[in-house]
């Protein structure tokens, strides 16, 4: 690398020739004394620029507050208020002048790690404290379409929690039975759309957090094709699995929403360039599948769905659960789908090699927010809060799902470093392309959302069970999904009946089954769901025995 600029030594950006030789040494490293003065100087000139350019002013995305004026923020409190932990914060923000009516009066909820000019976003966390100036591009695209966001609904401890009783604004119950998971970390979301507090919601996905809250909340959810949505705004845990989408009560109502914000914003370097809004119209394209196969028995016609045999064969898989996946898609079979099974043998192994990888990456990009190298929006105020290492305060304040990430990360970092990851990279690009092989033969695959029904939640908060029976609670629970978030494909969660707690038979709980579509052809995951869900009343299915 070349010097393009070397500056003047200002005084008070010299650097000492000990200042350089104390750096080297802190890093095993040796610098001749007659080369010390030359590397002062040249220090000297990089840490005056340094310094200048932190004075410049930063460019943000700017929010008119008069085109999109915001009222009534608080955070609200007490059961009630809160929809039984789901609203993290309340607000009603609203366009002056809408650009469409597609989202014309639909009320939607805002998962807490996605930037909402002037109200807090928690992330989850008490760790970083944090009012965002800007909005998030699909905060804009949601309010150009009409649409009416009443506030931010909660998620689980900086997104690294299955179980929702880790945020820091208080469990999140399942609107079906009080005491038991929405799942996570999208928690919230799934929660204030089933309980009917809101029309539509927007949740994130690293590992399943989109998909597992509708799974047990009874709702639909899509983890989109990685770079269709811009992330833009929203906070990261790994740019390589991060992903944010649309959660809605119906399939049509997904649609819609994902035909809002999907598309390039020109900031997100995780998306093509050649991707504009509204290059597909999801919204419109299920209107038609669904007008123009009313009056048909079998409208998947000509539609190939792979039954993913390793799927199912996790040893935690609830029988109950195998059992309404099985019959939601015998019924894709009567509605005119090829039904055939198909065998990825390393879909046993993706839960492994995803966990190792994502502490490696993630304790760097979402614990310190330094995601170096990637051509994003970056909040240079977050890493400021949080320094180069966490302290004890922001370390406790992450709660054990947090905590685990970071102590993974340290250990794996020194334990083995980087030919690890490497070899975990190169892993998941091999699943990626079995993926891609079966996907050549079929137009999409199904298996269980997740493996076993809701479980208890905490009241206290998860924190207080210890982190080993704390995480534990949670092991399978992203068996089906986590490796789709590292292909990137689609994967959409489709309510398809109830099954009995584990620990109660006499609760009933909602169950999902998961369609998973080639890269950029989320509309077909959509199209196969809209079919199953037209001929179908999910709410009317029981699986398991009635104590």
């Amino acid at each position: 690398m070349s010097v393009s600029v070397l500056g003047e030594a200002q005084k008070d950006s010299l650097v000492t020739p000990s200042e350089v030789s104390s750096l080297a040494s802190s890093y095993n490293l040796s610098i001749p004394t007659t080369e010390l003065e030359d590397w002062a100087a040249l220090l000297a000139g990089l840490n005056h620029y340094a310094k200048e350019i932190l004075t410049l002013p930063d460019y943000y995305p700017t929010v008119d507050t008069t085109l999109y004026p915001r009222t009534g923020i608080h955070r609200p409190e007490g059961p009630e208020a809160t929809d039984q932990g789901g609203w993290a914060w309340k607000a009603t923000v609203k366009a002056a002048k809408p650009k469409s009516s597609e989202l014309e009066g639909k009320t939607v909820a805002l998962k807490d790690n996605v930037a909402l000019a002037g109200v807090q976003c928690t992330n989850g966390t008490g760790a970083v404290d944090w009012v965002p100036s800007v909005d998030a591009t699909l905060v804009t695209r949601i309010l150009d379409a009409g649409g009416v966001i009443t506030g931010k609904a909660a998620c689980e401890n900086n997104c690294f929690g299955a179980v929702s009783d880790t945020s820091v604004t208080g469990p999140v119950h399942n609107p079906y039975a009080y005491g038991y998971s929405t799942g996570g970390s999208s928690s919230g979301s799934g929660r204030l759309l089933a309980s009917g507090a809101v029309d539509l919601a927007i949740g994130a996905d690293q590992g399943g957090s989109i998909r597992l809250p509708s799974a047990n909340c009874g709702v639909v959810g899509l983890k989109p094709t990685w770079g269709l949505v811009p992330y833009t705004g929203c906070i990261s845990l790994e740019a390589t699995i991060d992903h944010v989408g649309p959660m809605a009560k119906t399939v049509q109502d997904c649609a819609t929403l994902l035909e809002v914000i999907a598309g390039s914003d020109g900031i997100d370097d995780r998306q093509p360039y050649n991707w504009p809004q509204g290059h597909i119209k999801y919204g419109q394209e299920i209107k038609k599948h669904l007008a123009s196969t009313s009056s048909t028995p079998t409208p998947l016609n000509g539609i190939k769905v792979g039954i993913l045999k390793e799927g199912f064969e996790d040893p935690m898989t609830d029988p109950n659960v195998t059992a309404a996946s099985k019959a939601a898609i015998a019924k894709l079979g009567e509605l005119g789908a090829e039904i055939k099974e198909i065998s990825i043998p390393l879909h046993k192994e993706s839960g492994m090699i995803w966990m190792v990888a994502l502490p490696m990456a993630g304790t760097t990009q979402g614990l310190l927010a330094n995601p170096a190298g990637r051509k994003q929006l970056l909040f240079p105020e977050r890493p400021t809060q949080v320094g180069k290492v966490l302290s004890q305060e922001a370390f406790d304040a992450l709660g054990p799902g947090g905590q685990n990430i970071y102590l993974r990360g340290l250990f794996l970092q020194e334990r083995f470093g980087a030919p690890l990851h490497a070899r975990c990279t190169n892993l998941l690009r091999k699943l990626n392309d079995e993926y891609d092989r079966a996907l050549r033969e079929v137009d999409a695959l199904v298996m269980p959302t997740i493996i076993f029904p809701p479980v208890k939640i905490c009241p206290e908060g998860g924190r207080t069970l210890g982190p080993l029976p704390m995480l534990s609670r949670t092991i399978g629970a992203t068996y089906n999904t986590a490796t789709f978030n590292s292909s990137g494909h689609p994967g959409l969660s489709l309510p398809v009946g109830f099954v009995p707690a584990k620990d109660d038979g006499r609760v009933w709980l909602p169950t999902g089954l998961q369609i998973v579509g080639r890269k950029f052809e989320d509309l077909m995951c959509l199209k196969v769901a809209a079919s199953w869900e037209e001929k179908n009343d999910w709410k009317e299915m029981k699986y398991g025995s009635v104590v």
